[in-house]
């Protein structure tokens, strides 16, 4: 029995660290490259979290969840720490989550600016991020993200007139 599937048996908050494993075993293995499970790592970062630097030699997919709704869904190579670590808390840029959450009229009642976002984001979202060594390469991140919007359909990502 994997060590995600006995956690989600005792702790079923860990549906999604098990569900991610599972779809990426699954795609990769279809797309004929089955990945090597000991070259990625799911980290739940939790609610609050706090978010951390890429480890040296990895790059990574980072999700955020709101209320058990997928926001926002990434990814960030090797060279691209600043994307996985700081910039969906501070950027205004639509492509970066408080970007989006900021111009969403649906957020409005919580009164977010740019002073603030931030750290709404880090005490109210989930974070789970998966990191992958740089050896699986750069397609297999791009697969995995790409698998992870069409399951979970994150709210923040593509344009809502092409849904």
């Amino acid at each position: 029995m994997s060590l995600c599937l006995f956690a989600k048996l005792i702790l079923p908050d860990l549906d999604y660290i098990y569900d991610f494993e599972k779809i990426i075993k699954e795609v990769t293995r279809i797309a004929g490259h089955e990945i090597d499970i000991s070259k990625i790592e799911i980290i739940d970062r939790g609610i609050p979290h706090i978010p951390k630097s890429l480890k040296t030699g990895t790059m990574g997919v980072y999700t955020f969840l709101y209320n058990d709704k997928f926001l926002k869904i990434g990814k960030a190579g090797p060279n691209s720490n600043a994307r996985f670590l700081s910039q969906h808390y501070t950027g205004s840029a639509m492509s970066t989550l408080s970007g989006s959450i900021l111009a969403d009229p649906d957020m409005e009642k919580f009164r977010l600016t740019k002073d603030n976002v931030g750290q709404w984001i880090k005490n109210n979202c989930r974070r789970i991020d998966i990191l992958l060594d740089v050896e699986v390469g750069i397609f297999t991140l791009e697969l995995i993200e790409a698998t992870l919007h069409y399951r979970y359909e994150p709210k923040y990502e593509g344009f809502a007139s092409q849904r």
